[in-house]
């Protein structure tokens, strides 16, 4: 697993910063994704891929171990699909 840490350190080392300028880039970029998401915009990211919203409406479920019927809220969801590229690095 790679934290928002070990990313910065990255940045860090890659183009001369401290790691502290790197920790707020990173954090300003999560910041940025987190505000289009909850405004309900896609963020696009070229060679990476697509951080969309999507509604999920309300639906009845089943409750496993009594098997009642139960309504589930609807939601909001954010949904990531991979740019080609990526797909591609991966599956090299």
């Amino acid at each position: 697993m790679t934290t928002t840490n070990e990313i910065a350190d990255k940045i860090a080392s890659d183009h001369s910063l401290t790691k502290a300028q790197a920790k707020t880039i990173v954090e300003s970029v999560i910041s940025s994704i987190t505000a289009a998401a909850v405004a309900g915009n896609e963020t696009s990211l070229p060679g990476f891929g697509k951080f969309k919203v999507k509604d999920t409406p309300e639906r009845e479920a089943r409750n496993p171990s009594t098997g009642a019927t139960i309504k589930v809220a609807a939601a909001r969801k954010l949904a990531f699909t991979p740019a080609k590229a990526l797909k591609d690095a991966l599956n090299k």
